[in-house]
């Protein structure tokens, strides 16, 4: 092979390199169109999930807070993992100060926020701001006149929530699930006859690396291993719709394992 073709295909593989990194850090808003009988006035919710503490249109999420108020959502839900295990937590606050003038919130902390040692102040400074954490419990709400509850689990392990959850589960309401860890969705649906509606799960980050079509749900996932089955996209457990975000983190939180041909996530979950 010539010196030249060489540096060809040296330099061919540089842009690509560059393109897929560049495109781990481009926001896309997923939708998910959802049917039930408990919602005749429609519902739209938009779901942040991994934050890792990333913003989005510079320190102020500029870009990100547009999207979602284009959307114009209901409800905010925000997902496990909003900060890392280390760092700062100022842009995850940022957006979450800004969202919570503006649309009812939720959140419920991930595995990342759980090995902080500010763990607690952090849960307190977000109750501050007004956002609900429905810790094992439920918070009630009710949108054009449709009736809703949004509950919480840290994850399945914690069976004293789980069992809380599963005791106060009512069909006349709208049941929302946020649940970090999708790949114990069996764990959250053995609840008896009354099931959630819709669980919210993150934490996988699609598998990071994507081939669309061949690898739909990536390469490796935390809990998961290799070849993961829930990482991403819409999953149906009987009457349970759960939706699996790819997440929000960048190439920067994570530098050693980038995302590839997997765009960070804004999910907009529209039910009617």
């Amino acid at each position: 092979m010539t010196r030249k073709r060489k540096l060809l295909l040296l330099f061919t593989a540089m842009l690509i390199i560059i393109f897929l990194y560049a495109w781990g850090f481009a926001l896309k808003v997923e939708r998910y169109h959802i049917h039930s009988e408990k919602i005749d006035s429609g519902l739209k919710l938009v779901f942040i999930s991994d934050l890792h503490n990333c913003f989005f249109g510079g320190a102020d999420q500029s870009s990100i807070i547009k999207k979602i108020d284009n959307e114009n959502p209901d409800i905010v839900v925000f997902g496990g993992d909003v900060l890392d295990t280390w760092g700062g937590t100022k842009h995850a606050l940022t957006l979450m100060k800004n969202m919570v003038k503006k649309y009812p919130c939720f959140y419920m902390p991930g595995n990342h926020e759980r090995n902080r040692d500010d763990y607690e102040d952090f849960l307190r400074e977000v109750q501050s701001l007004g956002i609900n954490i429905p810790m094992g419990k439920y918070s009630e709400l009710s949108v054009r006149g449709q009736k809703i509850r949004i509950y919480g689990v840290i994850e399945a392990g914690y069976k004293n929530q789980m069992k809380d959850c599963f005791s106060t589960l009512d069909n006349e309401y709208y049941n929302i699930l946020i649940a970090h860890q999708p790949e114990q969705y069996s764990q959250y649906l053995d609840s008896g006859s009354v099931k959630f509606d819709l669980m919210l799960s993150g934490h996988a980050h699609a598998g990071q690396w994507r081939i669309p079509g061949i690898l739909d749900q990536g390469l490796y996932a935390p809990d998961q291993g290799l070849f993961p089955k829930y990482t991403n996209g819409r999953f149906d457990h009987g009457s349970t719709v759960h939706i699996v975000s790819r997440g929000l983190a960048k190439p920067l939180r994570m530098i050693f394992i980038p995302r590839i041909f997997n765009r960070p996530e804004l999910s907009v979950i529209e039910t009617d």
